[in-house]
């Protein structure tokens, strides 16, 4: 039942709710009135079936982005059912990026797509691992919370599941909390988190409801889509007591509705709630596929809210009218030592696609692998390039590589983007080539080095355990007047996530800025060294923060709209 709504004028860039105001067109929609609806909490668990990477994650966030359109106030968690507390000491490859929340969370890649959506920001109630329920049962019985109880996983575990599924709906400051369940069901590990969801439907009645995402394969040889591997992932949820109530196929090929028919009559699910999820050539354009097919109308009306009306997706139009009619390609490297695997990179590479948008150019992403560069090649890898990133990272491997696409780079007067590790490269090559420094060095990858211009911060000395325990999410960051980054924010304090354990030497800072380059960024606090430039160069940049992090659909980050124009422009000197 709606309650009432509420009037809000927004002058941060992140609203929480869709704008009304007409600057929606022209992806502008800072300083506008902004209705939310207000209801009675409501629970959307998102489950998964056949096989894994389907993209639930996409599909919570177009959910959320269609209720945020209609004026409710959104969320989105994810539970990931492995035991590591949160997937910061985990390999790349293993999990793909690490996402930081600003407030200093390392958590799934998935919430990058959340924020990316919604345009809200998360924090460390929005991604809870096997690992922190585990470790909060077990700290709670040796504290004695249990009163001598024999700690099991019903109710004990299962508890501390639903306390956590809630935590954000009892804030009182969403309508809606949707919960990613990680995994395949069928799952061991996934096990406790459906009991959870099946105590959580049976309490919260029509509060609470299940979306149920599963694969629809075709077969190429006998040319026919194939529904049993769905029938028989929604027999196993049904087995732990849930029925879905929406199904969601994901498929290559469309389902035909005669055969959409044919699984939910199998499923016990209404024929319009079954919806397909067919490819798109970009995952921005599946909010606008579900609406299509009323996945928003049916949650409303299931879940006893009114459904009328559309949904203002005005400014999400407008990004994707930019996104589809761009012609002219902006060309831009990524050097890193993860390249094999593009979800390292996840939030880097959205952020240079939001900004080419934004500048109506077309991205063309060329991967570079850090371990094959040497100072012989690097001109055959970067010489067809407009612009250059020098990714984040940690450890030896691939960095000299680095090293020689920077000097490259730098002597080309490419422009150039180092992120964290990258920016500390930059700082290294600088020293070794244009200071004389020839040993110079981080002392992560080398303890000995006699010039350490980029040394451990001194409040990480007396650690020794590796998860998270960097310097970790938003910190402030005063950029001096006049430089070019300043120049790129419109204002001379930000605030970008961090995640990282060494820093730029300030012993060697009077030697740089003499040098050329520039200390343009610090810290307020620490006066820690959080962004470089050589004002000589087009553009030379390297931050010690993130700041893909913090760039969404509505609002690319500044510092990659300058950076992507700096490469047009290269691009229209160099053609």
């Amino acid at each position: 039942m709606v309650r009432g709504f509420y009037l809000i004028l927004h002058r941060e860039p992140a609203c929480l709710a869709v704008s009304r105001c007409q600057e929606s067109a022209g992806l502008n929609v800072n300083n506008c009135i902004t209705t939310f609806l207000h209801v009675e909490t409501k629970y959307i668990f998102v489950t998964g079936g056949v096989v894994s990477s389907l993209g639930k994650g996409i599909i919570s966030s177009s959910l959320a982005r269609l209720l945020l359109s209609r004026g409710y106030r959104v969320t989105i968690q994810k539970f990931d059912p492995y035991i590591n507390i949160d997937p910061g000491t985990l390999n790349p490859y293993e999990h793909g990026e690490c996402y930081v929340t600003v407030d200093g969370h390392e958590a799934d890649l998935d919430l990058g797509h959340y924020e990316r959506f919604t345009n809200t920001q998360t924090t460390r109630a929005n991604n809870v691992t096997t690992g922190r329920i585990y470790q909060s049962v077990i700290d709670k019985e040796r504290r004695g919370d249990y009163l001598g109880k024999t700690v099991q996983i019903i109710p004990h575990i299962t508890d501390e599941i639903k306390r956590n599924v809630k935590i954000l709906g009892n804030t009182g400051k969403f309508d809606f909390v949707i919960t990613e369940i990680g995994g395949t069901v069928g799952d061991i590990e996934s096990t406790p988190y459906l009991e959870a969801v099946r105590q959580l439907r049976w309490e919260l009645g029509r509060d609470a409801l299940c979306v149920h995402l599963t694969y629809v394969p075709y077969l190429k040889a006998a040319k026919e889509l194939k529904t049993k591997p769905t029938q028989h992932s929604v027999k196993l949820l049904q087995q732990v007591g849930i029925q879905p109530d929406i199904l969601v196929l994901r498929t290559e090929k469309d389902v035909p509705a005669q055969m959409r028919r044919k699984v939910a009559q199998f499923c016990n699910v209404e024929p319009d709630a079954v919806i397909q999820s067919l490819d798109a050539p970009t995952i921005y354009q599946v909010p606008l596929m579900m609406h299509e097919q009323h996945l928003d109308e049916i949650v409303l009306r299931k879940m006893g809210v009114d459904a009328e009306g559309e949904p203002d997706l005005s400014a999400w139009n407008a990004f994707l009218e930019k996104l589809s009619t761009a012609t002219e390609e902006v060309s831009i490297g990524l050097v890193g030592k993860y390249v094999q695997l593009q979800d390292a990179y996840k939030s880097i590479n959205e952020s240079l696609s939001h900004a080419a948008t934004h500048c109506d150019r077309k991205l063309k992403i060329t991967y570079i692998n850090s371990e094959k560069l040497t100072a012989e090649n690097a001109g055959e890898y970067l010489s067809g390039l407009d612009g250059v990133v020098i990714a984040p990272g940690f450890g030896q491997r691939g960095i000299e590589g680095k090293f020689h696409a920077i000097r490259w780079t730098r002597e080309h007067d490419v422009p150039t983007f180092g992120i964290c590790l990258g920016m500390q490269c930059m700082v290294i090559e600088f020293a070794r080539n244009v200071l004389g420094l020839e040993e110079a060095n981080s002392t992560e990858m080398d303890t000995k080095t006699p010039h350490n211009v980029i040394d451990l911060m001194e409040e990480q000395k007396s650690i020794s355990d590796m998860g998270g325990t960097m310097r970790l999410g938003a910190y402030d960051c005063d950029l001096r007047e006049g430089s070019r980054v300043a120049e790129a924010y419109g204002t001379r304090r930000v605030s970008e996530r961090h995640r990282h354990r060494f820093e730029f030497n300030e012993d060697y800072r009077e030697a740089f800025e003499r040098g050329g380059m520039q200390c343009v960024g610090t810290n307020p606090g620490t006066n820690l060294v959080e962004v470089v430039e050589i004002p000589e160069k087009r553009w030379f940049i390297g931050t010690q923060y993130h700041p893909e992090y913090q760039s969404t659909v509505l609002h690319p980050n500044p510092l990659f709209i300058s950076f992507i124009k700096a490469a047009v422009n290269y691009r229209k000197v160099r053609k």
